[in-house]
């Protein structure tokens, strides 16, 4: 059994290290409802809108009609659901996050490359989101000064984005406590709203069914097309669960949590998105509410001001828990606190340069074809190659390098990008989900064929009391 403190009593963080190089205690996880609401929060996000657009072929592009848009709706988020489970149980289990589980596939400092993307990421989509914040309040209040800064974006722009950049940091610096709260008392807000709005669109339209017809002449995109960008779209957010799930106390609370992104949040915005996009032309609905007045308009931006700040803390959050580890991998101890500052800071000053409006589109597009990998080894180690190791090693005890995962998820990444831009599949096959499963099969069979290796074999570190050891 292990020594861990029981579940009976709330157990805070030390030091404000949120647990970054230790596992989550039992007494440390959080309830079913804060894994809805922070899972809500995390998934209320514009690309929801923004890919329900690109079903729809907003703008002039290839496009689909509303019920294969739903069926490409159901599949993407269905695999998005099955892939965040997968993994989220295995931080439930273990209570490490990406990185200190990253360890025991990758090994001690072989897992630097994973997380260093993984940081790249994150701090792009911090960058990202930030610039998201700019965009809704230049809809709301135009150009007010007439000041042109840079990359064409104007003074509020650029103060707005570096304003909302401290307080996203602020909030990421306080942790899982803070995210928990601010996603809490954001969640039935934004839900209702989201509905509300997409009525009112589709009845000044003319009602569902004019929208429908108009729907019915969209055409262009196939399948699986449609399907990768749900992937593409979401799948660095799956793979940031980890960070998210170690605080869940069993598996149904991963699947509530899970569910509330993948079920509830992002297909309503997908819908909405692309409801949006056939009623009125722009699948992102504050651009409708500012012009029907000032109480619409206040209403959206605080809809979404309130939405991108619960998502962005997140980004942010997650990206010292990358970042963290891998310099302690290194031989540096940088504290969880001064990472969230530094790397909140260059993320605002990214996104008041325009991140969001010049380099959004490949980073989405990138992300899904190269990037999903990253999750093939620990899926294969955690289910069949070496389970039993998660309840017997600390993750500081690893190997420096374990082969068998830098490899297959190199293979993987590269086939990802090929597919995505060079190698189309048979039937638009969705090209960041073929690299994931070559990466999962390509492991298991480096895992066998090394096994005999001295790092493969099983770590056991005397005295480790890890959470799963433990009935959960």
């Amino acid at each position: 059994m292990s020594d861990l403190p029981a579940a009976s009593g709330r157990q805070e963080p030390q030091g404000n290290e949120e647990f970054m190089l230790e596992p989550v205690p039992r007494g440390a996880r959080r309830s079913w409802w804060a894994m809805f609401a922070i899972w809500v929060g995390f998934g209320y996000v514009p690309t929801g809108l923004i890919v329900g657009g690109q079903l729809a072929g907003q703008g002039g592009q290839p496009g689909m009609p509303f019920g294969q848009a739903l069926l490409a709706i159901a599949t993407g988020e269905g695999l998005l659901l099955a892939l965040t489970f997968l993994l989220g149980y295995a931080a439930m289990r273990t209570g490490l996050n990406l990185s200190l589980i990253s360890r025991i596939s990758y090994g001690r400092k072989g897992m630097v490359l994973p997380m260093l993307i993984m940081a790249c990421l994150t701090l792009g989509w911090f960058a990202s989101i930030t610039g998201m914040v700019g965009d809704i309040f230049k809809a709301a209040l135009g150009d007010v000064t007439g000041v042109t800064v840079v990359n064409g974006l104007s003074l509020e722009y650029v103060l707005l984005c570096l304003l909302w950049g401290a307080v996203f940091t602020y909030s990421a610096w306080r942790g899982i406590a803070a995210i928990e709260k601010i996603s809490s008392a954001a969640t039935p807000f934004v839900l209702v709203v989201a509905v509300v709005v997409a009525v009112m669109m589709v009845g000044e339209a003319g009602g569902m069914g004019a929208v429908l017809r108009q729907a019915a002449t969209r055409s262009g995109m196939t399948p699986g097309t449609a399907v990768t960008v749900l992937i593409g779209a979401w799948i660095a957010g799956v793979i940031m669960g980890v960070d998210i799930f170690r605080y869940a106390k069993n598996a149904a609370h991963v699947l509530v949590g899970a569910a509330a992104c993948f079920v509830l949040t992002n297909p309503l915005l997908n819908v909405v998105g692309y409801l949006g996009a056939v009623a009125t032309g722009n699948s992102d609905f504050i651009a409708w509410m500012v012009q029907k007045g000032v109480i619409l308009t206040v209403l959206g931006v605080a809809l979404w001001v309130l939405a991108l700040w619960t998502t962005n803390m997140s980004e942010l959050y997650c990206n010292a828990l990358y970042v963290g580890p891998s310099a302690e991998s290194l031989g540096a101890r940088w504290p969880r606190g001064r990472i969230v500052i530094i790397v909140g800071a260059l993320g605002s000053v990214l996104g008041a340069l325009g991140f969001y409006s010049h380099l959004f589109g490949h980073f989405i597009t990138i992300l899904g074809a190269a990037f999903v990998p990253l999750a093939g080894p620990i899926l294969a180690d955690f289910y069949f190659v070496r389970r039993a190791e998660y309840a017997t090693a600390n993750p500081n005890d690893m190997p420096p390098v374990r082969w068998p995962a830098i490899l297959s998820f190199s293979a993987g990444a590269v086939a990802g990008v090929a597919f995505q831009y060079k190698l189309p599949l048979p039937f638009d096959f969705p090209s960041g989900l073929a690299a994931l499963i070559i990466t999962f099969a390509l492991h298991l069979s480096l895992s066998k064929a090394m096994a005999r290796r001295p790092e493969q074999r099983q770590v056991v570190s005397p005295g480790f009391a890890s959470p799963m050891a433990e009935r959960s």
